[in-house]
């Protein structure tokens, strides 16, 4: 009988408010995939990995929180969870950067195969200070990494996603200095949330939380989206990207966010129309430059004439950073 894989779970990191606690994750088999990996050989299995997964569906769970509240959700078809409830006095709970540690468990005492791991998962939710001047909302392929969503057929995607492990992928140059920045604010001393929004889909988070972590980005909530989404979506719909970065907007009604992407798919009309229907929300928008002529070229037209909020094609992070210091985001 071939041995079963232990079993795991995946809490995203996720936010909240003192009394609103919005948390995601996913249970699943443990293929015990090694970030580290390399030789392609080894890549192309744990690719494999990351999309064969084997889920723990329709299995209760259970969120302990440091005060030992439990929350108790169940997963869905294809593994994941979503808890969503109003709990008061959550700001008691969290560290100086505003994070509020929590741990999971199955709730089956049946399930044994998790025994080395004492079924306990932990994972993060960020409350953020009511002192932040504002948040940061930014994409992640070609914003920070180069992906290469705008070549041919997007083979650099493949090619990049693939064939390259989390420790051989480079962010795009100065980016996390200028996160940093953004983090620290005009005191320096802030801790403006920085939430980290991506077309890819949740099979990803642990690559690029560990990309993130890698290369000294400041910690955030990472928001993706579910591998079946990725063909579901018909004509006219918003992307769950854009969905993700309203739900943020509407749990932070009184915080700006600058928004920050690249030109080279459709960020620029999702900030666009973000601004258009939260326009006291929106503090600044950053597009970083892309290399394809006719992209950019729409995105330029896109924002002819436009002055609602201050907008910037980024063509370097030193260039942004001195942007957003004249506009008081920095110090």
């Amino acid at each position: 009988m071939l041995k079963k894989d232990p079993l795991q779970i995946v809490i995203f990191q996720s936010y909240g408010t003192d009394t609103h606690f919005y948390l995601r994750g996913r249970a699943l088999e443990d293929e015990t995939i090694d970030l580290e990996q390399k030789g392609v050989f080894g890549l192309i299995i744990n690719s494999w990995k990351r999309f064969e997964t084997d889920e723990i569906k329709h299995t209760e769970l259970k969120i302990t929180l440091p005060n030992n509240t439990v929350l108790k959700t169940i997963t869905d078809d294809h593994g994941y969870f979503k808890i969503n409830e109003q709990i008061e006095g959550l700001n008691n709970l969290i560290n100086d950067e505003g994070w509020l540690n929590i741990k999971a468990s199955y709730n089956d005492v049946n399930i044994k195969r998790n025994i080395q791991n004492k079924n306990r998962f932990p994972g993060e939710l960020l409350i953020p200070s009511p002192n932040a001047d504002f948040g940061v909302i930014s994409d992640i392929d070609d914003t920070i990494i180069h992906t290469g969503v705008v070549s041919t057929l997007k083979w650099r995607v493949v090619i990049n996603s693939i064939f390259k492990s989390a420790t051989s992928r480079i962010p795009l140059e100065g980016a996390a200095d200028f996160y940093h920045k953004l983090h620290r604010g005009a005191s320096g001393k802030n801790a403006n949330p920085i939430f980290y929004v991506s077309h890819s889909p949740w099979n990803l988070y642990r690559y690029l939380e560990f990309f993130l972590k890698q290369n000294g980005f400041p910690k955030g909530p990472i928001l993706l989206r579910s591998f079946k989404d990725i063909f579901n979506k018909n004509s006219g719909e918003r992307s769950r990207k854009h969905i993700e970065i309203i739900n943020i907007l509407k749990t932070y009604p009184k915080l700006k966010f600058i928004l920050i992407g690249d030109s080279g798919e459709y960020d620029a009309d999702i900030y666009i129309d973000v601004a258009r229907e939260f326009p006291d929300q929106v503090a600044a928008i950053y597009l970083r430059h892309v290399k394809h002529k006719k992209k950019m070229q729409r995105v330029v037209s896109l924002f002819k004439g436009y002055n609602q909020v201050p907008v910037l094609l980024v063509k370097s992070s030193e260039a942004a950073i001195v942007h957003a210091r004249k506009h008081g985001f920095v110090a």
